[in-house]
């Protein structure tokens, strides 16, 4: 895996790109000349190298959505799709409010991979893996108040939040594991090892895929079979992720006393993420409450939405590998101090991003009914379902440039902005937007939505801009 410094500048002498790239930096658009993408770059291939591993990681998550609600949506009723819509939706909240778990680390490790500072990169996996671990025996602790405040928050059904309820039940005791997880992860895209996370999450969703269809269709435990699967297959994960990073160890490493550090270690690690945790809690809300105004508007439609947010979840990973790619890449460079790579690669990025969104955008039109189908056999729910489908046709163009972002901005570990363009698009945005359309119902909240997404891309791309014009990426904060 090491990388010769000079490897991303192979491409020195093609003075167009050069041009475009201190277009870039000017504040200007790109060149509509810029190469074929079918022409790759050094910077294509190694952006390449570590997306579609990433890619593949990233899509096994909804994935295990897609199944998860193609086998309960094929049962006699909806409130168990439903109990299962909002007591994941409630752990996404749970636990992407640790997210900074993953996203932090990646940011640093990708910078202590830069500067070549190998006690830096050990030493940060140990304290986040342990930190990870006692934040996650912490929330199953106190899981009781915590289940029972989201589901009143939620509102759904009573018979919905009976099940629900007892899928969370089981499902809070893959805390630990998911939150070891998280850093797993994080530190191997940051040293550059996407094809760790791939084989880690792609092995351990197989086995909860064949576990959700011999707990549910095999037993009959509906609801509770998908989080008995979930858990194990959680700590299968995480046990792979542990084996991953042994071998990634240099020969003859020990666990010495200064690689564990002192409390004030594990502070900063919580203060450097701090920004990130906010701004993950501000958009998990904004999914929640999603999830709660179509609650209140029946089973059916909050089983509709499941369908759809499903799709979105496909959407988000899947141009996730670009922007996961650039987080490691962007953080070398900040490691470096390479403005170059750090112009090269956030142009490249950009370009594949686009061309992802684009080639969602027209599969969701041409199959999007199909896709569907196939996920739900309950003709109520199907129909609501195509009802709202075309608000997803707009999902991939709307938030491609946020997720591209979020990755530029972990990378550069500039995780304040985050946390402000998020706050302000959740408050100033989202929520204005869903109260003026009320009246327009389901319709209503698909278009703040939208809104949501639009309004993180201006506000993240603003900020991009006067970063890049005065060159703010490399500078201490």
């Amino acid at each position: 895996m090491d990388i010769s410094e000079n490897s991303i500048d192979t491409d020195q002498k093609n003075a167009k790109v050069r041009d475009d790239i201190n277009q870039l930096t000017k504040g200007g658009t790109f060149s509509s000349s810029v190469k074929s993408p079918l022409l790759l770059t050094t910077t294509d291939r190694r952006l390449w190298a570590l997306a579609w591993p990433l890619m593949l990681t990233n899509l096994t998550v909804p994935l295990l959505g897609l199944v998860d609600t193609a086998v309960l949506g094929h049962l006699e009723s909806p409130e168990y799709l439903g109990a299962v819509a909002v007591g994941a939706n409630l752990f996404s909240i749970l636990y992407w409010t640790f997210g900074f778990m993953r996203m932090g680390t990646t940011g640093l490790a990708a910078q202590a991979w830069g500067k070549r500072d190998q006690f830096a990169q050990i030493a940060l996996l140990l304290r986040s893996v342990l930190l990870a671990t006692g934040i996650g025996l912490l929330l199953i602790l106190f899981h009781q108040p915590l289940i029972h405040l989201g589901l009143e928050l939620m509102n759904p059904s009573e018979r919905v939040a009976a099940l629900a309820a007892e899928y969370a039940s089981i499902r809070i005791w893959s805390a630990p594991a998911v939150l070891c997880q998280y850093t797993l992860v994080g530190w191997l895209i940051g040293t550059q090892l996407p094809k760790g996370p791939m084989v880690m999450l792609i092995v351990a969703n197989g086995l909860n895929i064949i576990l959700d269809i011999l707990f549910v269709t095999g037993f009959g435990w509906n609801s509770r079979g998908v989080a008995m699967a979930t858990v194990l297959a959680e700590y299968s994960a995480a046990a792979i992720g542990f084996r991953m990073v042994l071998l990634r160890m240099p020969a003859g490493q020990g666990f010495s006393r200064a690689l564990f550090g002192q409390l004030h270690d594990y502070l900063k690690i919580l203060r450097v993420n701090r920004y990130i945790m906010v701004r993950t809690i501000a958009l998990l809300l904004v999914l929640a409450f999603f999830t709660a105004q179509g609650a209140r508007q029946g089973d059916v439609i909050l089983a509709a939405n499941a369908v759809l947010i499903t799709f979105l979840l496909v959407i988000s990973n899947g141009l996730d590998g670009f922007a996961n790619a650039a987080e490691a890449l962007i953080g070398e460079a900040v490691g470096k101090n390479s403005r170059r790579q750090f112009r090269q690669v956030f142009r490249v990025a950009f370009r594949w991003a686009l061309w992802g969104s684009i080639l969602f955008t027209v599969a969701f039109v041409l199959g999007g009914r199909l896709l569907i189908t196939l996920l739900t056999g309950i003709d109520e729910v199907r129909a609501t379902a195509w009802l709202y489908l075309p608000w997803l046709w707009m999902l991939p163009l709307a938030s491609v440039w946020g997720f591209l972002l979020d990755g530029v901005f972990i990378g550069a570990t500039r995780t304040r902005d985050m946390q402000n363009t998020m706050l302000f698009s959740a408050v100033a945005v989202f929520l204005p937007v869903w109260w003026l359309t009320t009246g327009w119902g389901n319709h209503g909240l698909w278009f703040s939505l939208i809104c949501l997404m639009l309004a993180r891309a201006a506000t993240m791309g603003l900020l991009f801009r006067s970063h890049s014009r005065h060159d703010r990426w490399f500078s201490e904060q």
